[in-house]
C-alpha cells in the first residue's frame, strides 16, 4: 500500500474515533436537557437553557466531524507527482532543514508516525498548505505569518 493511503486510512481512523466520542458527548448533553434535572428554581435560573445550547453545539460539532471524514474519505491518493495537490506527501526546506508533509483537507495540524516517518498534516486551506498547491519539485514558495514571512523549498512530492 502507498504511504499515501497509509497516511489517509490513519487520518480516517482518528477522525472516526473523535466522531464517536463527539455523538458521545452530544447524547449525553441531549439527554440531560431532555430529562427533568434541569427543571428551573426559579425565574434567574438558567441550567436549561444554557444546556440546551451546550447540546446544540454538541450537535454542530458532530456535523463538522462528519463533513472532515467525508471530505477526507473522498480524498484521492493516485495522484500525478509532478505537481502538489491534496493527498501528495511532500517534503519541505526551512531554513536547511527539511521536514515531510501530507497534504490534506481535513484534520490539518495532527502528527503521525507512518512507516517509522514522522508527517506534519497540513490543511489546504492553511497558509502553507495553500502556497504549495500546484507548486513543483524545486519551487520555492513564501508563506506570509503573523510574525511575517517564511520561504519554503520543495524537495520532494510522493
Amino acid at each position: 500500500m502507498k504511504e499515501n493511503d497509509l497516511i489517509k486510512n490513519e487520518l480516517i481512523k482518528i477522525c472516526k474515533q473523535s466522531l464517536n466520542e463527539a455523538k458521545s458527548v452530544s447524547k449525553r448533553s441531549k439527554d440531560s436537557v431532555q430529562t427533568g434535572d434541569l427543571k428551573s428554581d426559579g425565574k434567574y435560573d438558567t441550567r436549561a437553557v444554557e444546556a440546551s445550547y451546550l447540546a446544540g453545539a454538541q450537535l454542530k460539532r458532530v456535523q463538522e466531524i462528519e463533513g472532515e471524514l467525508e471530505l477526507l474519505e473522498e480524498m484521492r491518493t493516485d495522484l500525478d507527482t509532478l505537481t502538489v495537490s491534496v493527498g501528495s506527501i511532500l517534503e519541505l526546506e526551512l531554513d536547511g532543514k527539511s521536514k515531510k508533509y501530507f497534504l490534506s483537507s481535513a484534520r490539518g495540524g495532527s502528527l503521525l508516525e507512518v512507516n517509522n516517518t514522522i508527517y506534519l498534516v497540513i490543511s489546504v486551506f492553511s497558509p502553507i498548505g495553500n502556497s504549495v498547491v500546484n507548486q513543483s519539485v524545486g519551487d520555492e514558495v513564501e508563506v506570509e505569518l503573523k510574525n511575517g514571512s517564511r520561504i519554503y523549498k520543495i524537495l520532494s512530492i510522493q
